[in-house]
Protein backbone atom coordinates (compact mmCIF):
# COMPACT_ATOMS: atom_id res chain seq x y z
CA UNK A 1 0.00 0.00 0.00
CA UNK A 2 1.21 3.50 -0.82
CA UNK A 3 2.58 5.30 2.27
CA UNK A 4 1.50 8.85 1.48
CA UNK A 5 2.73 10.29 4.78
CA UNK A 6 6.25 9.02 4.07
CA UNK A 7 6.11 10.58 0.62
CA UNK A 8 5.00 13.85 2.22
CA UNK A 9 8.05 13.67 4.47
CA UNK A 10 10.27 13.44 1.40
CA UNK A 11 9.15 16.86 0.14
CA UNK A 12 11.94 19.40 0.65
CA UNK A 13 10.82 22.84 -0.53
CA UNK A 14 10.52 26.01 1.62
CA UNK A 15 6.72 26.16 1.28
CA UNK A 16 4.35 27.41 3.99
CA UNK A 17 2.10 24.38 3.47
CA UNK A 18 2.24 21.20 1.39
CA UNK A 19 -0.52 18.77 0.47
CA UNK A 20 -0.55 15.46 -1.38
CA UNK A 21 -3.74 14.07 -2.93
CA UNK A 22 -3.53 10.51 -4.26
CA UNK A 23 -6.35 9.20 -6.47
CA UNK A 24 -6.78 5.76 -8.01
CA UNK A 25 -9.73 5.39 -10.36
CA UNK A 26 -10.86 2.28 -12.27
CA UNK A 27 -13.65 2.63 -14.84
CA UNK A 28 -15.65 -0.01 -16.69
CA UNK A 29 -17.87 1.25 -19.50
CA UNK A 30 -20.04 -1.09 -21.60
CA UNK A 31 -22.48 -0.36 -24.39
CA UNK A 32 -24.69 -2.85 -26.20
CA UNK A 33 -26.51 -1.71 -29.32
CA UNK A 34 -29.25 -3.81 -30.89
CA UNK A 35 -28.05 -6.90 -29.07
CA UNK A 36 -24.39 -6.54 -30.09
CA UNK A 37 -21.44 -5.22 -28.06
CA UNK A 38 -20.44 -1.76 -29.26
CA UNK A 39 -18.05 -0.70 -26.48
CA UNK A 40 -16.26 -2.72 -23.83
CA UNK A 41 -13.85 -0.32 -22.21
CA UNK A 42 -11.82 -0.73 -19.06
CA UNK A 43 -9.32 1.86 -17.90
CA UNK A 44 -7.29 2.64 -14.80
CA UNK A 45 -5.62 5.82 -13.68
CA UNK A 46 -3.64 6.76 -10.59
CA UNK A 47 -1.34 9.52 -9.54
CA UNK A 48 -0.65 12.28 -7.02
CA UNK A 49 -1.33 15.99 -7.06
CA UNK A 50 1.27 17.96 -5.10
CA UNK A 51 0.07 21.31 -3.83
CA UNK A 52 2.16 24.04 -2.18
CA UNK A 53 1.40 27.37 -0.53
CA UNK A 54 4.20 29.89 -0.96
CA UNK A 55 3.96 33.52 0.17
CA UNK A 56 0.18 33.46 -0.04
CA UNK A 57 -0.05 31.70 -3.41
CA UNK A 58 -1.07 28.12 -4.23
CA UNK A 59 0.52 26.15 -7.04
CA UNK A 60 0.13 22.58 -8.23
CA UNK A 61 2.06 19.87 -10.02
CA UNK A 62 0.77 16.36 -10.77
CA UNK A 63 2.79 13.21 -11.21
CA UNK A 64 2.16 9.57 -12.00
CA UNK A 65 5.50 8.69 -10.40
CA UNK A 66 4.62 7.33 -6.99
CA UNK A 67 8.09 7.26 -5.44
CA UNK A 68 9.99 9.81 -3.36
CA UNK A 69 11.97 11.12 -6.32
CA UNK A 70 8.80 11.71 -8.35
CA UNK A 71 7.09 13.52 -5.48
CA UNK A 72 10.16 15.68 -4.79
CA UNK A 73 10.34 16.67 -8.46
CA UNK A 74 6.64 17.54 -8.57
CA UNK A 75 6.99 19.60 -5.36
CA UNK A 76 9.93 21.50 -6.85
CA UNK A 77 7.89 22.15 -10.01
CA UNK A 78 4.95 23.45 -7.97
CA UNK A 79 7.23 25.63 -5.87
CA UNK A 80 8.78 27.09 -9.01
CA UNK A 81 5.34 27.92 -10.40
CA UNK A 82 4.33 29.60 -7.13
CA UNK A 83 7.46 31.75 -7.13
CA UNK A 84 7.04 32.67 -10.79
CA UNK A 85 3.41 33.72 -10.26
CA UNK A 86 3.98 35.53 -6.97
CA UNK A 87 3.57 38.98 -8.51
CA UNK A 88 0.27 38.18 -10.20
CA UNK A 89 -1.91 36.80 -7.43
CA UNK A 90 -5.45 38.09 -6.91
CA UNK A 91 -5.55 37.13 -3.22
CA UNK A 92 -3.00 36.24 -0.55
CA UNK A 93 -4.03 33.00 1.19
CA UNK A 94 -2.99 31.31 4.41
CA UNK A 95 -3.40 27.68 5.39
CA UNK A 96 -6.72 28.76 6.94
CA UNK A 97 -8.23 27.60 3.63
CA UNK A 98 -6.66 24.15 4.14
CA UNK A 99 -8.00 23.17 7.57
CA UNK A 100 -6.62 20.12 9.32
CA UNK A 101 -8.92 17.24 8.39
CA UNK A 102 -8.86 13.68 9.71
CA UNK A 103 -11.43 11.10 8.76
CA UNK A 104 -12.74 8.67 6.16
CA UNK A 105 -15.70 7.94 3.93
CA UNK A 106 -16.81 4.71 2.29
CA UNK A 107 -19.82 4.49 -0.03
CA UNK A 108 -19.54 0.73 -0.39
CA UNK A 109 -22.83 -0.98 0.42
CA UNK A 110 -24.98 -3.43 -1.46
CA UNK A 111 -23.45 -5.96 -3.82
CA UNK A 112 -19.71 -5.67 -4.44
CA UNK A 113 -18.45 -5.07 -7.96
CA UNK A 114 -17.29 -8.68 -8.36
CA UNK A 115 -20.77 -9.97 -7.48
CA UNK A 116 -21.61 -9.88 -11.21
CA UNK A 117 -19.12 -11.31 -13.68
CA UNK A 118 -18.25 -9.37 -16.86
CA UNK A 119 -19.97 -12.10 -18.88
CA UNK A 120 -23.15 -11.88 -16.81
CA UNK A 121 -23.23 -8.08 -17.08
CA UNK A 122 -22.86 -8.27 -20.85
CA UNK A 123 -25.60 -10.91 -20.98
CA UNK A 124 -27.94 -8.66 -18.97
CA UNK A 125 -27.32 -5.68 -21.25
CA UNK A 126 -27.99 -7.82 -24.32
CA UNK A 127 -31.24 -9.07 -22.77
CA UNK A 128 -32.14 -5.46 -22.02
CA UNK A 129 -31.83 -4.43 -25.68
CA UNK A 130 -33.99 -7.40 -26.65
CA UNK A 131 -36.67 -6.42 -24.12
CA UNK A 132 -36.61 -2.79 -25.33
CA UNK A 133 -37.63 -3.94 -28.82
CA UNK A 134 -41.31 -4.27 -28.05
CA UNK A 135 -42.30 -3.64 -31.68
CA UNK A 136 -40.87 -3.52 -35.17
CA UNK A 137 -41.30 0.24 -34.86
CA UNK A 138 -38.43 0.25 -32.35
CA UNK A 139 -35.51 0.69 -34.74
CA UNK A 140 -32.61 1.10 -32.32
CA UNK A 141 -31.99 -0.11 -28.78
CA UNK A 142 -29.10 0.68 -26.45
CA UNK A 143 -28.09 -0.52 -23.00
CA UNK A 144 -25.11 0.88 -21.15
CA UNK A 145 -23.35 0.48 -17.83
CA UNK A 146 -20.64 2.69 -16.32
CA UNK A 147 -18.95 1.58 -13.10
CA UNK A 148 -16.34 3.78 -11.43
CA UNK A 149 -14.33 2.64 -8.41
CA UNK A 150 -12.38 5.46 -6.72
CA UNK A 151 -9.91 5.49 -3.82
CA UNK A 152 -8.43 8.78 -2.64
CA UNK A 153 -6.06 9.76 0.15
CA UNK A 154 -5.21 13.33 1.19
CA UNK A 155 -2.41 14.29 3.60
CA UNK A 156 -0.89 17.65 4.39
CA UNK A 157 1.88 19.29 6.37
CA UNK A 158 -0.61 20.62 8.94
CA UNK A 159 -1.79 17.12 9.82
CA UNK A 160 -4.64 16.29 7.44
CA UNK A 161 -5.19 12.60 6.74
CA UNK A 162 -8.39 11.72 4.86
CA UNK A 163 -9.27 8.54 2.97
CA UNK A 164 -12.39 8.23 0.83
CA UNK A 165 -13.69 5.29 -1.20
CA UNK A 166 -16.55 5.54 -3.71
CA UNK A 167 -18.27 3.09 -6.03
CA UNK A 168 -20.39 5.02 -8.56
CA UNK A 169 -22.73 3.16 -10.92
CA UNK A 170 -24.54 4.60 -13.92
CA UNK A 171 -26.93 2.72 -16.19
CA UNK A 172 -29.21 3.63 -19.05
CA UNK A 173 -31.56 1.86 -21.43
CA UNK A 174 -32.75 3.56 -24.64
CA UNK A 175 -35.35 2.78 -27.29
CA UNK A 176 -35.66 4.79 -30.51
CA UNK A 177 -38.92 4.30 -32.38
CA UNK A 178 -39.83 5.42 -35.89
CA UNK A 179 -42.99 5.53 -37.96
CA UNK A 180 -42.58 7.29 -41.28
CA UNK A 181 -41.18 10.78 -40.66
CA UNK A 182 -41.78 10.62 -36.89
CA UNK A 183 -38.92 9.51 -34.63
CA UNK A 184 -39.09 9.39 -30.82
CA UNK A 185 -36.69 8.31 -28.09
CA UNK A 186 -37.21 7.16 -24.52
CA UNK A 187 -34.50 6.58 -21.95
CA UNK A 188 -34.47 5.50 -18.32
CA UNK A 189 -35.21 8.95 -16.90
CA UNK A 190 -32.87 10.89 -19.20
CA UNK A 191 -29.47 9.83 -20.49
CA UNK A 192 -27.49 8.29 -17.58
CA UNK A 193 -29.72 10.07 -15.05
CA UNK A 194 -29.81 6.79 -13.10
CA UNK A 195 -26.37 7.48 -11.61
CA UNK A 196 -25.78 6.64 -7.95
CA UNK A 197 -23.27 5.58 -5.36
CA UNK A 198 -24.51 2.01 -5.23
CA UNK A 199 -23.62 -1.63 -5.60
CA UNK A 200 -24.26 -4.12 -8.36
CA UNK A 201 -27.84 -4.59 -7.20
CA UNK A 202 -28.50 -1.83 -9.74
CA UNK A 203 -28.30 -4.60 -12.35
CA UNK A 204 -31.02 -6.82 -10.90
CA UNK A 205 -32.26 -8.57 -14.04
CA UNK A 206 -35.95 -8.69 -13.21
CA UNK A 207 -36.11 -4.98 -12.37
CA UNK A 208 -34.03 -3.95 -15.39
CA UNK A 209 -36.12 -5.93 -17.87
CA UNK A 210 -39.36 -4.60 -16.41
CA UNK A 211 -38.14 -1.02 -16.89
CA UNK A 212 -37.03 -1.80 -20.43
CA UNK A 213 -40.54 -2.98 -21.33
CA UNK A 214 -41.98 0.34 -20.14
CA UNK A 215 -39.32 2.36 -21.98
CA UNK A 216 -39.90 0.52 -25.25
CA UNK A 217 -43.69 0.82 -25.06
CA UNK A 218 -43.50 4.54 -24.25
CA UNK A 219 -41.23 5.14 -27.26
CA UNK A 220 -43.85 3.52 -29.52
CA UNK A 221 -46.67 5.36 -27.75
CA UNK A 222 -45.04 8.71 -28.56
CA UNK A 223 -45.14 8.01 -32.30
CA UNK A 224 -48.90 8.53 -32.43
CA UNK A 225 -49.05 11.19 -29.70
CA UNK A 226 -50.07 14.80 -30.27
CA UNK A 227 -47.48 17.55 -30.40
CA UNK A 228 -47.14 19.55 -27.21
CA UNK A 229 -49.30 22.69 -27.50
CA UNK A 230 -47.81 26.19 -27.68
CA UNK A 231 -49.22 28.20 -24.78
CA UNK A 232 -48.57 29.73 -21.38
CA UNK A 233 -49.88 27.26 -18.86
CA UNK A 234 -49.28 25.24 -15.70
CA UNK A 235 -46.25 22.95 -15.85
CA UNK A 236 -45.68 19.90 -13.68
CA UNK A 237 -42.14 18.49 -13.75
CA UNK A 238 -41.17 14.97 -12.70
CA UNK A 239 -38.06 14.53 -10.52
CA UNK A 240 -35.97 13.30 -13.46
CA UNK A 241 -36.49 16.68 -15.18
CA UNK A 242 -36.22 18.66 -11.95
CA UNK A 243 -32.67 17.27 -11.80
CA UNK A 244 -31.74 19.27 -14.89
CA UNK A 245 -33.73 22.32 -13.75
CA UNK A 246 -31.88 22.45 -10.43
CA UNK A 247 -28.52 21.77 -12.06
CA UNK A 248 -28.66 24.52 -14.67
CA UNK A 249 -30.76 27.28 -13.09
CA UNK A 250 -29.65 26.93 -9.45
CA UNK A 251 -26.40 24.96 -9.23
CA UNK A 252 -24.26 26.64 -11.87
CA UNK A 253 -25.28 30.25 -11.21
CA UNK A 254 -24.53 29.84 -7.49
CA UNK A 255 -20.96 28.56 -7.92
CA UNK A 256 -18.94 31.34 -6.33
CA UNK A 257 -16.02 31.13 -8.75
CA UNK A 258 -18.46 31.96 -11.55
CA UNK A 259 -19.78 34.92 -9.57
CA UNK A 260 -16.18 36.08 -9.05
CA UNK A 261 -15.54 35.77 -12.79
CA UNK A 262 -13.09 32.85 -12.75
CA UNK A 263 -15.15 30.78 -15.22
CA UNK A 264 -16.29 33.61 -17.50
CA UNK A 265 -13.85 32.70 -20.26
CA UNK A 266 -15.05 29.11 -20.59
CA UNK A 267 -18.11 27.91 -18.67
CA UNK A 268 -19.71 31.33 -18.21
CA UNK A 269 -20.62 33.71 -15.43
CA UNK A 270 -23.80 34.20 -13.37
CA UNK A 271 -26.76 36.51 -13.11
CA UNK A 272 -26.31 36.39 -9.32
CA UNK A 273 -24.33 39.23 -7.67
CA UNK A 274 -22.46 39.09 -4.34
CA UNK A 275 -24.91 41.58 -2.80
CA UNK A 276 -27.84 39.22 -3.57
CA UNK A 277 -26.92 36.80 -0.79
CA UNK A 278 -29.23 37.17 2.18
CA UNK A 279 -31.80 39.22 0.28
CA UNK A 280 -32.61 37.89 -3.23
CA UNK A 281 -36.04 36.25 -3.51
CA UNK A 282 -34.70 33.50 -5.77
CA UNK A 283 -37.97 31.58 -5.77
CA UNK A 284 -41.31 31.27 -4.04
CA UNK A 285 -41.54 30.55 -0.32
CA UNK A 286 -41.88 26.83 -1.20
CA UNK A 287 -38.32 26.71 -2.58
CA UNK A 288 -35.86 25.10 -0.17
CA UNK A 289 -32.56 24.02 -1.75
CA UNK A 290 -29.92 22.22 0.30
CA UNK A 291 -26.34 21.12 -0.20
CA UNK A 292 -26.41 17.65 1.33
CA UNK A 293 -23.25 15.53 0.99
CA UNK A 294 -24.51 12.74 3.25
CA UNK A 295 -27.47 11.29 1.30
CA UNK A 296 -27.04 7.55 0.96
CA UNK A 297 -26.80 6.43 -2.67
CA UNK A 298 -26.55 9.96 -4.07
CA UNK A 299 -23.88 10.45 -6.71
CA UNK A 300 -21.80 13.15 -4.99
CA UNK A 301 -21.79 12.16 -1.33
CA UNK A 302 -18.50 12.50 0.57
CA UNK A 303 -17.08 13.45 3.98
CA UNK A 304 -14.48 16.11 3.05
CA UNK A 305 -13.86 18.16 -0.06
CA UNK A 306 -10.45 18.17 -1.75
CA UNK A 307 -9.26 21.11 0.33
CA UNK A 308 -9.98 19.27 3.59
CA UNK A 309 -13.17 21.16 4.47
CA UNK A 310 -15.69 18.97 6.30
CA UNK A 311 -18.82 18.44 4.19
CA UNK A 312 -22.03 19.21 6.07
CA UNK A 313 -25.64 19.80 5.05
CA UNK A 314 -26.56 23.47 4.60
CA UNK A 315 -29.43 25.49 3.19
CA UNK A 316 -28.49 27.27 0.00
CA UNK A 317 -31.96 28.76 -0.48
CA UNK A 318 -34.50 28.78 2.36
CA UNK A 319 -38.13 29.79 1.91
CA UNK A 320 -37.08 31.20 -1.46
CA UNK A 321 -34.34 33.50 -0.08
CA UNK A 322 -30.76 33.03 -1.31
CA UNK A 323 -28.51 32.38 1.69
CA UNK A 324 -25.18 30.95 0.56
CA UNK A 325 -23.18 30.08 -2.50
CA UNK A 326 -21.56 26.92 -3.80
CA UNK A 327 -17.93 27.69 -3.08
CA UNK A 328 -15.16 26.14 -1.02
CA UNK A 329 -12.87 27.80 1.51
CA UNK A 330 -10.79 29.71 -1.06
CA UNK A 331 -13.83 31.30 -2.71
CA UNK A 332 -15.41 32.04 0.66
CA UNK A 333 -12.31 33.94 1.82
CA UNK A 334 -11.98 35.81 -1.47
CA UNK A 335 -15.62 36.81 -1.74
CA UNK A 336 -16.63 37.18 1.88
CA UNK A 337 -19.67 35.02 1.08
CA UNK A 338 -20.85 31.94 2.99
CA UNK A 339 -20.28 28.71 1.07
CA UNK A 340 -20.02 24.94 1.44
CA UNK A 341 -17.43 22.16 1.18
CA UNK A 342 -17.52 21.71 -2.60
CA UNK A 343 -13.90 22.43 -3.60
CA UNK A 344 -13.43 19.33 -5.76
CA UNK A 345 -11.15 17.94 -8.46
CA UNK A 346 -12.17 15.38 -11.07
CA UNK A 347 -8.88 13.48 -10.96
CA UNK A 348 -5.36 13.42 -9.57
CA UNK A 349 -4.11 15.61 -12.43
CA UNK A 350 -6.60 18.44 -11.86
CA UNK A 351 -6.56 21.19 -9.22
CA UNK A 352 -9.79 21.56 -7.20
CA UNK A 353 -12.34 24.22 -8.13
CA UNK A 354 -15.85 25.07 -6.95
CA UNK A 355 -18.20 22.27 -8.08
CA UNK A 356 -21.79 21.67 -7.10
CA UNK A 357 -22.20 18.25 -5.49
CA UNK A 358 -25.47 16.92 -4.01
CA UNK A 359 -27.87 19.82 -4.54
CA UNK A 360 -31.45 18.95 -3.65
CA UNK A 361 -34.90 20.49 -3.45
CA UNK A 362 -36.48 19.55 -0.12
CA UNK A 363 -39.90 17.83 -0.23
CA UNK A 364 -43.08 19.75 0.47
CA UNK A 365 -46.50 18.56 1.60
CA UNK A 366 -48.45 17.84 -1.60
CA UNK A 367 -49.10 14.37 -2.99
CA UNK A 368 -48.81 13.70 -6.71
CA UNK A 369 -52.61 13.45 -6.95
CA UNK A 370 -52.94 16.77 -5.08
CA UNK A 371 -50.66 18.48 -7.62
CA UNK A 372 -52.33 17.06 -10.72
CA UNK A 373 -55.76 17.64 -9.21
CA UNK A 374 -55.00 21.34 -8.68
CA UNK A 375 -54.35 21.94 -12.40
CA UNK A 376 -57.25 22.93 -14.62
CA UNK A 377 -55.07 22.82 -17.72
CA UNK A 378 -51.37 22.16 -18.02
CA UNK A 379 -48.61 19.81 -19.11
CA UNK A 380 -46.74 17.13 -17.17
CA UNK A 381 -43.19 16.50 -18.45
CA UNK A 382 -40.68 13.72 -17.75
CA UNK A 383 -37.05 12.96 -18.62
CA UNK A 384 -34.72 15.57 -20.04
CA UNK A 385 -33.94 15.41 -23.75
CA UNK A 386 -32.26 18.76 -24.48
CA UNK A 387 -31.09 21.92 -22.76
CA UNK A 388 -29.95 25.40 -23.66
CA UNK A 389 -29.11 28.21 -21.22
CA UNK A 390 -27.20 31.45 -21.62
CA UNK A 391 -23.73 32.23 -20.24
CA UNK A 392 -25.25 33.91 -17.16
CA UNK A 393 -27.37 30.83 -16.38
CA UNK A 394 -30.43 33.00 -16.70
CA UNK A 395 -32.54 32.49 -19.85
CA UNK A 396 -33.16 28.82 -20.60
CA UNK A 397 -35.02 26.44 -22.90
CA UNK A 398 -35.38 22.76 -21.97
CA UNK A 399 -36.93 19.80 -23.77
CA UNK A 400 -38.31 16.55 -22.38
CA UNK A 401 -38.90 13.10 -23.83
CA UNK A 402 -42.45 12.44 -22.63
CA UNK A 403 -45.45 14.59 -21.78
CA UNK A 404 -49.05 14.30 -20.68
CA UNK A 405 -51.79 16.87 -21.03
CA UNK A 406 -53.50 17.78 -17.76
CA UNK A 407 -57.20 18.63 -18.09
CA UNK A 408 -59.56 19.32 -15.20
CA UNK A 409 -57.24 17.77 -12.66
CA UNK A 410 -56.51 14.58 -14.60
CA UNK A 411 -53.71 13.28 -16.83
CA UNK A 412 -55.23 12.72 -20.26
CA UNK A 413 -53.53 12.59 -23.67
CA UNK A 414 -49.86 11.75 -24.27
CA UNK A 415 -47.79 14.58 -25.78
CA UNK A 416 -44.60 14.32 -27.79
CA UNK A 417 -41.77 16.85 -28.08
CA UNK A 418 -42.71 18.78 -24.92
CA UNK A 419 -40.52 21.84 -24.31
CA UNK A 420 -40.60 24.87 -22.02
CA UNK A 421 -38.68 28.10 -21.55
CA UNK A 422 -38.14 30.65 -18.82
CA UNK A 423 -35.85 32.95 -16.85
CA UNK A 424 -34.26 31.32 -13.82
CA UNK A 425 -35.42 33.44 -10.87
CA UNK A 426 -38.80 34.31 -12.43
CA UNK A 427 -39.41 30.63 -13.11
CA UNK A 428 -38.63 29.61 -9.53
CA UNK A 429 -40.84 32.40 -8.17
CA UNK A 430 -43.70 30.70 -10.04
CA UNK A 431 -43.20 27.50 -8.02
CA UNK A 432 -46.74 26.82 -6.85
CA UNK A 433 -46.69 23.33 -5.29
CA UNK A 434 -43.94 20.96 -4.11
CA UNK A 435 -44.44 17.23 -3.86
CA UNK A 436 -44.15 15.28 -0.63
CA UNK A 437 -41.58 12.66 0.37
CA UNK A 438 -43.41 9.96 -1.62
CA UNK A 439 -42.67 11.87 -4.85
CA UNK A 440 -39.00 12.52 -3.95
CA UNK A 441 -36.46 10.76 -6.20
CA UNK A 442 -32.64 10.77 -6.45
CA UNK A 443 -30.79 11.18 -9.75
CA UNK A 444 -27.32 12.20 -10.88
CA UNK A 445 -24.89 12.64 -13.72
CA UNK A 446 -21.30 11.47 -14.27
CA UNK A 447 -20.62 14.20 -16.84
CA UNK A 448 -20.77 17.77 -15.51
CA UNK A 449 -18.10 19.79 -17.31
CA UNK A 450 -16.31 22.93 -16.14
CA UNK A 451 -12.85 24.47 -15.77
CA UNK A 452 -9.72 25.02 -17.83
CA UNK A 453 -8.25 22.48 -18.27
CA UNK A 454 -11.63 20.80 -18.47
CA UNK A 455 -12.89 18.67 -15.59
CA UNK A 456 -15.76 16.17 -15.90
CA UNK A 457 -17.16 15.37 -12.48
CA UNK A 458 -19.98 13.47 -10.76
CA UNK A 459 -22.98 15.45 -9.46
CA UNK A 460 -26.19 14.43 -7.70
CA UNK A 461 -29.65 16.01 -7.56
CA UNK A 462 -32.83 14.96 -5.81
CA UNK A 463 -36.29 16.49 -5.95
CA UNK A 464 -39.99 15.85 -5.57
CA UNK A 465 -42.55 16.52 -8.30
CA UNK A 466 -43.15 20.28 -8.72
CA UNK A 467 -45.82 22.57 -10.18
CA UNK A 468 -44.88 25.86 -11.84
CA UNK A 469 -47.45 28.41 -13.02
CA UNK A 470 -47.54 30.61 -16.13
CA UNK A 471 -44.83 28.81 -18.07
CA UNK A 472 -44.38 29.00 -21.83
CA UNK A 473 -44.55 25.44 -23.22
CA UNK A 474 -44.24 24.51 -26.88
CA UNK A 475 -43.82 21.56 -29.22
CA UNK A 476 -41.57 20.72 -32.13
CA UNK A 477 -38.55 18.42 -32.32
Amino acid sequence: MLDLNSLLGAVDVPADWVGLRYVRENTVYRVIRDGKPELNDRRSSRGIMVEVLVDGHFAYAATSRLDSAGIRQAAENAYGVARACAGYGIHSFTDQVRPKAIGSYNSSYGLAQDAISPADLNHLLIRATERLKVSDKVVTTNAMARIVDVDSHFVSSNGSDVTQKILAVSADYTAVAQDGPVTQKRTDGGLLAKSHQAGMEVFDEEAVLARCSVIGNEAVELLSAEECPDESTSLVLAPDQMMLQIHESVGHPLEIDRILGDERNYAGSSFVRPEDFGSLQYGSSLMNIVFDPAVQNQMASYAFDDGGLKAEKAHIIKDGILLRGLGGAESQVRSGLPGVADFRASSWDRAPIDRMANLNLEPGESSFDDIIGAVERGVFMRSNRSWSIDDYRNKFQFGCEYGKLIENGKLTRTLRNPNYRGISSSFWNNLGMVGDRDTFEIYGTPFCGKGEPNQIIRVGHASPVCLFENVDVFGGA
